[in-house]
């Protein structure tokens, strides 16, 4: 008598995975309903999970999750190809015991992943269309080009400053224009050793220069992207607002009505303050450190623009400034600034100051 092997059917029932993500291994936790199952060790391959998942749980349906980071979204694309549902969860917001906070490691964050999944203790974060992540990459690369020609700037006064190497007065007041660098390139050091580390230096910063300005064209080539001209056009008709200032607010946002108030919004800029509170102590801190880095900061510069120039802002940023300091003062007037660009976004028209002086 031969005995048949029958595999499993699990129509109807659901399991769990987390992943831990990493460049060379994924560690990987499934649970079901009522039991782990295992937790194992993988290549960084999506087609070797699902093809393990299919195989074993033959029918079921299947929900994985890993945290935001490095790794991007390209996973949860993947895995949804292969008919897995996937989230991705920010990795504060992952309910986490004491004990795995003092004793941490890959497979107890996987394991943690798949019991929260499971409970339904995790919230999506909003995962972007390949087409605007590339473009947000595009938007980013200026900024960190503008970050890196800083730093050669900083680092070419220290080297002058390291030798004693004193700039004229009428000099300095032009600093980074042309005759400012022809200037610095006249500089010779007593060795031929320091005249090379100068020219290098200034030849990078050159470059950095050239490269800036290719990838701006590029960025204000995008704004007339059909995608954007309309929503660009509006915002820059706000104070405070250019056209490279309308493409990072739109390459970050994406689509401003995921956002259901302006308190979600606000949140994700950076812009509302901490809050501890127990019993009768409430504890108002300071902005909250999360935030999305990018926005925050444009719309703070935005800000000190805005209240020079709109007659509503500026009386709103002299009365703060009676009762508070003026960096405090100054994230109150971002956050109104950031209701006006929602109203813009939302309604796209363009900006009234008759009409949006609230």
């Amino acid at each position: 008598m031969t005995l048949k092997h029958t595999q499993p059917d699990f129509t109807g029932q659901h399991i769990y995975v987390g992943i831990d993500v990493g460049k060379k291994k994924w560690i990987v936790c499934i649970v079901t309903q009522f039991s782990e199952h295992k937790v194992f060790t993988q290549a960084p391959q999506v087609s070797i999970l699902a093809k393990y998942l299919h195989r074993t749980f033959s029918g079921a349906t299947y929900h994985c999750v890993y945290e935001a980071g490095y790794c991007g979204f390209w996973i949860q694309k993947q895995l949804q190809e292969h008919h897995i549902d996937c989230m991705v969860v920010h990795p504060a917001d992952v309910p986490t015991k004491h004990r795995e906070k003092a004793f941490k490691t890959d497979r107890i964050d996987a394991r943690k992943l798949a019991r929260a999944l499971r409970n339904g203790d995790l919230e999506a974060i909003y995962v972007p269309s390949r087409q605007a992540q590339e473009d947000r990459s595009l938007v980013r690369l200026r900024y960190m080009t503008v970050k890196d020609q800083t730093r050669c700037k900083n680092q070419i006064k220290a080297l002058l400053s390291y030798y004693g190497i004193d700039l004229p007065q009428e000099i300095v007041g032009s600093h980074w224009s042309k005759n400012f660098l022809k200037y610095l390139d006249s500089i010779r050091m007593e060795r031929a050793t320091g005249d090379a580390v100068l020219k290098t230096q200034l030849a990078k910063l050159l470059s950095l220069r050239q490269f800036l300005v290719s990838i701006t064209k590029q960025i204000r080539a995008l704004a007339q992207d059909n995608r954007y001209c309309q929503s660009v056009a509006y915002l820059i008709s706000a104070p405070g607002i250019s056209t490279l200032t309308a493409m990072i607010l739109l390459t970050e946002l994406v689509d401003i009505h995921r956002f259901k108030t302006l308190d979600d919004l606000a949140a994700y800029c950076g812009l509302v303050p901490g809050e501890h509170s127990t019993g009768e102590d409430e504890i108002i801190t300071g902005i909250t450190s999360r935030r999305n880095p990018f926005l925050r900061r444009i719309l703070i510069e935005s800000a000190w623009v805005a209240a020079r120039k709109d007659p509503a802002l500026i009386m709103a940023f002299n009365t703060l400034a009676k009762r508070m300091p003026k960096n405090c003062a100054i994230v109150r007037i971002a956050r109104k600034l950031l209701n006006r660009i929602r109203f813009i976004l939302l309604h796209q028209q363009p900006y009234q100051s008759s009409v949006m002086a609230a």
